[in-house]
């Protein structure tokens, strides 16, 4: 059986990097055609079946062309929202504004659950502010993505993306609870729950991340490799293992996520997948979101 995200990002690697002579499924600007010959029909056989509701949004940087499927849709982000905690850290210290050897303290109180390895280590350890960035990204390490948060504030992200053009990408508060953002506040947002996006506006953060457009072309790069750096694999990389990639992956609950550039021959990839809604909570790599029996290889 293959995942769902997987055999996506398959067709994407494998398809939207052929000429573009067909539309795509959601309206899009003249210039921006789905690219592949019966791409969009491959998609929507794949998503059919699957029982909840499938958001993508994919881009071949090196050709310019485009899929997407409710790639306008504001989805939960889960952990995918990190990334863009992780720019506003950046851009804090390229501001002079802070230091990446700013001291963390991780105390009790501040421990929460989930992914990552500080909820199981000594009250007490003192780590940098790079070192809470790092795990925040390599192990999507929740306790030190408020560690983080703690130092940056929840707003401050919120507007950083604002400035950089992204409207639709908001955290709402820190991972768990507290530190409620402004956005957070608005009883419209609270079923985003940790953050919410779109999938087309996680896409061209990646792409500017990739063309060295935030902050500065070094810094973005340095954004990249930590993002190349991540240890989870649960969902692209799995059949992708042969190719590089920088990528963010999110659960929650009824909820999975994808977001990253896939490095492949046919072209740099960038792609924002969200599979959400479904019927049944399920902790486990048989999770229907990570499970499809069609082989996009074939394509």
């Amino acid at each position: 059986m293959k995942n769902v995200l997987v055999s996506i990002s398959l067709a994407m690697v494998l398809a939207v990097s052929a000429p573009a002579h067909s539309t795509s499924s959601d309206t899009l600007p003249a210039k921006a055609v789905s690219s592949g010959a019966g791409l969009d029909e491959q998609v929507k056989n794949l998503v059919a079946a699957f029982k909840g509701r499938v958001s993508l949004f994919a881009k071949n940087l090196d050709t310019g062309e485009l899929y997407t499927l409710n790639g306008d849709e504001r989805v939960r982000t889960a952990s995918t929202i990190k990334i863009a905690v992780m720019i506003e850290a950046f851009a804090r210290v390229a501001e002079g504004k802070a230091r990446w050897t700013d001291e963390l303290v991780l105390t009790k109180e501040k421990k929460v659950s989930g992914s990552g390895i500080l909820n199981e280590l000594s009250d007490g350890l003192h780590l940098t502010l790079r070192d809470g960035v790092n795990l925040m990204m390599i192990l999507s390490d929740n306790t030190a993505t408020n560690l983080v948060l703690d130092v940056l504030t929840t707003d401050a992200v919120n507007a950083r993306m604002e400035s950089l053009g992204f409207k639709q990408i908001k955290i709402m508060r820190k991972v768990g609870s507290g530190g409620d953002s402004m956005a957070g506040k608005d009883p419209d947002n609270k079923r985003f729950g940790l953050g919410a996006a779109t999938p087309r506006e996680m896409v061209l953060v990646m792409e500017k991340l990739e063309r060295g457009e935030i902050i500065s072309k070094e810094t973005s790069k340095e954004m990249v490799d930590l993002m190349k750096r991540e240890q989870a694999r649960y969902a692209i990389g799995r059949s992708l293992w042969n190719l590089p990639m920088a990528s963010k992956y999110g659960a929650l609950d009824r909820l999975r996520s994808a977001i990253g550039i896939i490095y492949s021959k046919k072209g740099r990839i960038a792609i924002a997948i969200s599979c959400d809604d479904m019927p049944e909570i399920m902790w486990s790599i048989d999770n229907p979101a990570y499970l499809l029996s069609p082989n996009f290889r074939k394509f």
